[in-house]
């Protein structure tokens, strides 16, 4: 009797963890199996190749084309995860002290950009950003004297790129913050402003403390999130002015849809994914650490 309900038991969760398996098998394994697999010959971008053994990889280090990427990714990652993370922080400590409808629409309004497509977003910005007639050249030329073609200028263009990527991301990290904060009791803050404590004490002593989980969540989705940045790049400057913003995805695109070079296209999918997990762990770990301490 006990040993039929053990069974019961036993194919029931089963039944209940197969689809998640198998979908997963599907949708996550076998591509990257599929990726490492490919890496290593000389395939197309439709059907198999021959072997190579690690001929994609010598290739792929010898190309100052690969390093220029490996150089701009960083760079990205740098102007956009971190100030992505900061400002939505920012954000969420104006917007929680706001009530009722005031701050469902304030909410509302930096959340909209999120739920947009790319390509409407980097069409609105192009306009913007217009060297003619630009609403936003006015403010550049408080900077530089002279209208500026952000997107064709290899100085501007980068930034821009991660300053368009950080308005159209943040209301998602404004969202998490924001149910950080409210997950905090109030009676923290009533008992530390019974002891005299200053607002930039109960940030310290209680808000950070207690929303550094949220935070190393947010920089965690941002590092693995603009770690594959394409889109954006892709229709804002296509990898120019003179490949300054060429990225590791723009190269997986040119190797493989553009040249038919499945192989060569996979070794550098290979070794983004390495990147981003390793970056993902260590960073994590880091902030574990920090947490800890």
């Amino acid at each position: 009797m006990f040993a039929s309900e053990g069974r019961k038991k036993a194919l029931t969760v089963v039944l209940m963890v197969a689809p998640f398996v198998i979908v997963y098998l599907i949708v996550f394994a076998y591509p990257v199996y599929k990726m490492f697999a490919l890496s290593f010959t000389n395939a197309p971008l439709i059907g198999d190749g021959q072997w190579v053994g690690f001929d994609n990889y010598i290739k792929l280090f010898s190309q100052k084309l690969f390093y220029t990427s490996m150089w701009n990714t960083g760079y990205f990652v740098l102007l956009s995860a971190v100030p992505n993370t900061l400002i939505g922080l920012a954000l969420a400590l104006m917007v929680v002290r706001l009530e009722g409808r005031l701050q469902s629409l304030v909410l509302v309004l930096f959340f909209i950009p999120y739920i947009l497509p790319v390509s409407v977003v980097t069409t609105i910005w192009k306009w913007v950003l217009d060297q003619q007639f630009g609403i936003a050249q006015n403010v550049i030329q408080l900077f530089t004297g002279h209208p500026v073609s952000v997107f064709r200028d290899p100085i501007w263009a980068m930034p821009m790129v991660a300053f368009v990527t950080i308005w159209w991301t943040n209301g998602f990290n404004l969202l998490l913050f924001i149910a950080a904060l409210k997950n905090i009791p109030k009676d923290y803050y009533e008992a530390a402003a019974l002891d005299g404590a200053s607002r930039l004490q109960a940030f310290r002593r209680i808000t950070w403390p207690l929303i550094w989980p949220v935070t190393t969540l947010v920089l965690t989705l941002q590092l693995i999130l603009q770690l594959k940045i394409f889109d954006q790049i892709y229709l804002l400057t296509e990898g120019g002015p003179f490949n300054s913003t060429y990225v590791l995805l723009l190269l997986v695109y040119r190797e493989g849809f553009r040249l038919s070079h499945g192989g060569a296209a996979s070794a550098i999918a290979v070794i983004l994914f390495l990147i981003i997990v390793a970056a993902s762990v260590l960073q994590y770990q880091l902030l574990r650490v920090r947490r800890a301490s």
